[in-house]
């Protein structure tokens, strides 16, 4: 199951490229690669996909100026994009990342790591979340 799942997951994304090219041979199209990387941004490399039922989750999370979120981890390979705001992401062992609008991310994953948007304005942020069906894509600590 592993084998199709990484399979599908790599066809997509080949697909994608592809059509990326495509479309920048059109016309007017801008195609501007965000991230493409093996590791989190804490450098640790990403691990391999669960077995299981494929499961793709995106979410629009937008952060109130001055908030700071729990502590949480995230079992799942996630990435996202900053469309507004400033965010900054703490580790436990002390790594701080500082992302502005139009920066991506990705996530770090099973490491126990909070937000904070550190601007004036909200943080607005799309996360796209790789698991299965039964994981939850985040995990709050006690």
């Amino acid at each position: 199951m592993r084998t199709r799942f990484t399979s599908l997951i790599l066809a997509g994304f080949f697909l994608l490229a592809l059509s990326s090219t495509a479309f920048s041979k059109e016309a007017g199209v801008v195609v501007k690669e965000l991230a493409k990387t093996e590791k989190s941004w804490d450098g640790a490399l990403l691990p391999a996909y669960p077995d299981g039922q494929p499961e793709i989750r995106i979410l629009s999370i937008k952060i109130p100026a001055g908030q700071k979120l729990a502590v949480h981890k995230h079992p799942v390979i996630n990435a996202g994009v900053l469309l507004s705001g400033q965010l900054r992401v703490h580790t436990e062992d002390g790594q701080v990342l500082d992302l502005h609008a139009g920066e991506a991310i990705v996530e770090v994953v099973n490491t126990w790591h909070w937000g904070e948007s550190v601007g004036d304005s909200p943080a607005h942020i799309i996360v796209f979340y790789a698991g299965t069906a039964d994981t939850p894509v985040t995990v709050i600590q006690d």
